[in-house]
């Protein structure tokens, strides 16, 4: 699927969404490589087929394979680590967060590209699951490494708009089956 058709997924109670599709796919603020990986990674956060097909055939054209998989390996190991930090982080028994994790996580020190950039899609799908303890950890190692707020900004508002996008297209579901129904039956 291509992002034409994505964009022509997204019912217009969410023009805005539409939009912000739009726009988000031709800014230039992040490099190539930041941004493709950024979208893959969150679209496979989002847990929508329609948005991981797409980008992951805009991705195919953009990126090489490493990168490809560092996205998804991003979004995987994301979706463990968010779960268990927010715990530690919101459990009012203080005691987890002195206790080992016992998670393996070796891709975070050994991505396959460069780390600043997996850490930046890191905190974008941390973002998108929730995990304040998890986003503060990736963006001081952002800050550290010189990142600029205004890079950070973008990627955790391109994680937004692509989460977004899986809403809307999810709250038109029914409408989509129903309208497809009837174009089967010749309606």
């Amino acid at each position: 699927m291509s992002i034409d058709e994505l964009k022509s997924r997204i019912p217009d109670f969410a023009k805005d969404v539409r939009l912000n599709l739009s726009s988000m796919v031709s800014d230039v603020t992040l490099d190539e490589e930041a941004k493709f990986g950024l979208f893959l990674a969150c679209a496979v956060a989002s847990r929508n087929p329609l948005l991981i097909s797409a980008f992951e055939a805009l991705a195919a054209e953009k990126l090489t394979t490493a990168a490809v998989s560092a996205a998804k390996a991003a979004a995987s190991v994301m979706a463990m680590n968010n779960i268990y930090y927010r715990f530690v982080h919101l459990a009012s028994n203080k005691e987890y967060g002195t206790m080992p994790a016992r998670l393996r996580m070796n891709v975070i020190s050994n991505p396959g590209i460069d780390k600043v950039v997996f850490e930046l899609w890191s905190l974008a799908v941390s973002a998108i699951n929730g995990c304040g303890a998890c986003m503060e950890a990736h963006e001081n190692v952002l800050r550290d490494a010189g990142l600029a707020a205004s890079t950070v900004q973008t990627a955790v508002r391109f994680a937004a708009i692509i989460q977004s996008v899986a809403v809307a297209i999810e709250a038109a579901q029914p409408q989509m089956s129903m309208a497809y129904r009837s174009e089967a039956a010749g309606g």
